[in-house]
C-alpha cells in the first residue's frame, strides 16, 4: 500500500510512520524538513506547508490513503481535499476535545455524563483556544471532521497521550520535580479521571485504521480501557522513576499552577474506547511498562527550562506546620 502521511516526525506520526514500513507499506511523509529524524531515513520525504499545500508538489508519489496528522480546522481539510480528491481514502487524526464533557471540563463546570462514545454529544462552543494559545485560533477539530467525514474519510480520535518525544511534556508536572531534587511534592485531592493513550498503542491504532479499507465513515476514539485517578496516576509516575520523594497533600487552593490537575476537577473527561478495540483490534501496553518506558525518555532529555518551586514551597509551608 502507498500511504502519504502530512505531518510524521514527531512523537506519535514518527512512531506510525515507522510502523508502516516495517510493515512493508510505502510511505512518503510531508512535512516542512524541520525535523528529519534518523529512524525515518527509508521513507520518503516530501518537504513542503502543509497551510500551502496547494503549491506542494507531491506527483512524484501516488498514494493509496492519505493519513493527515495535522488537520486542525476547516481550511486544512478543504485544502486536503481540493488536492487530492473526493474518491481518495481519508484517515484523519482528530481529538476528544471534540466531546461536550470536554467543553464543560474547559469551562469549569460539571455537567456530563461520562464516558463519551463515539455516538456522545459533541461541543456546542466551536475554536476552544481561540485568544488563549497562539497560533490556535482557527483550530476546531469538528469542522475538520465534518469536511473529511463527507467523503469517507476514517476519523481517530485521540486522549491525552504519553511517551517518548512528546513534546507537551505531560509528565513533567512530577518529573520536572524529580529531576530537580525535590524530596517532597505537593499535591490536591487527586480524583479527576481522564483517559489517557500511550504513544506505542495510539501508533499501532493508527496503523491498523490506515490499513484497513472497511473502516471508510468511521469514528474510533483511541486510548486505554483502564483510567487511574490523577492523585494514583502521579504517584505511580514517581514509582516508575524510581523515587523516593513524597507526595504531601496540600490544600487545592494552594496548588502550583502545574499542578492543578492533581486538585479539584470538576469535569470527569472519560472516553469509550471500546468500539477500536472491536473493530480494529487496539490493545493496551501494561502501565508501568508504559510509564517506565516515558520517564527513562524524559529525564534522559530534559527540557531546557528553568523551574521556580516557591509554589511548592509556600503550599508546604502551610501543609508541613504544626
Amino acid at each position: 500500500m502507498k500511504i502519504l502521511v502530512i505531518g510524521g516526525t514527531m512523537f506519535i506520526g514518527r512512531r506510525t510512520v515507522r510502523m508502516l514500513k516495517d510493515a512493508g507499506h510505502d510511505v512518503a511523509v510531508l512535512h516542512r524538513g524541520d525535523h528529519e529524524p534518523d529512524d525515518l531515513e527509508d521513507v520518503i520525504h516530501i518537504h513542503g506547508d502543509a497551510k500551502d499545500l496547494a503549491n506542494v508538489d507531491v506527483s512524484s508519489f501516488s498514494p493509496d490513503v492519505v493519513w493527515h496528522n495535522m488537520a486542525f480546522g476547516r481550511k486544512d481539510a478543504e485544502d486536503t481535499v481540493a488536492k487530492f480528491g473526493t474518491d481518495m481514502r481519508y484517515v484523519m487524526t482528530s481529538s476528544c476535545d471534540v466531546y461536550k464533557a470536554y467543553g464543560a471540563l474547559h469551562k469549569g463546570i460539571a455537567s456530563e455524563p461520562v464516558p463519551s462514545d463515539e455516538t456522545s454529544p459533541v461541543r456546542e462552543e466551536r475554536y476552544p483556544y481561540r485568544g488563549q494559545i497562539p497560533g490556535m485560533d482557527d483550530y476546531e477539530k469538528l469542522d475538520a471532521e465534518k469536511i473529511l467525514l463527507d467523503v469517507g474519510a476514517t476519523v481517530l480520535r485521540w486522549p491525552m497521550c504519553y511517551g517518548p518525544f512528546d513534546g507537551q511534556r505531560r509528565e513533567w508536572y512530577v518529573l520536572g520535580r524529580i529531576h530537580a531534587g525535590r524530596k517532597r511534592i505537593p499535591v490536591g485531592s487527586g480524583q479527576w479521571l481522564s483517559t489517557k493513550g500511550f504513544a506505542e498503542d495510539i501508533a499501532k491504532g493508527c496503523k491498523l485504521a490506515i490499513e484497513s479499507d472497511a473502516v471508510r465513515g468511521e469514528i474510533f476514539n483511541l486510548g486505554e480501557k483502564v483510567v487511574y485517578p490523577y492523585g494514583q496516576w502521579t504517584q505511580m509516575i514517581l514509582d516508575a522513576a524510581g523515587s523516593d520523594a513524597e507526595l504531601i497533600r496540600v490544600p487545592d487552593d494552594k496548588l502550583p499552577e502545574d499542578m492543578g490537575l492533581t486538585g479539584i476537577v470538576p469535569q470527569h473527561f472519560v472516553t469509550d474506547c471500546s468500539k477500536a478495540r472491536a473493530v480494529l483490534g487496539t490493545t493496551d501496553t501494561d502501565h508501568m511498562e508504559a510509564l517506565e518506558t516515558t520517564v527513562q525518555w524524559h529525564l534522559a532529555n530534559p527540557p531546557q527550562v528553568e523551574q521556580d518551586f516557591s509554589g511548592d514551597d509556600a503550599a508546604l509551608a502551610l501543609a508541613l506546620e504544626p
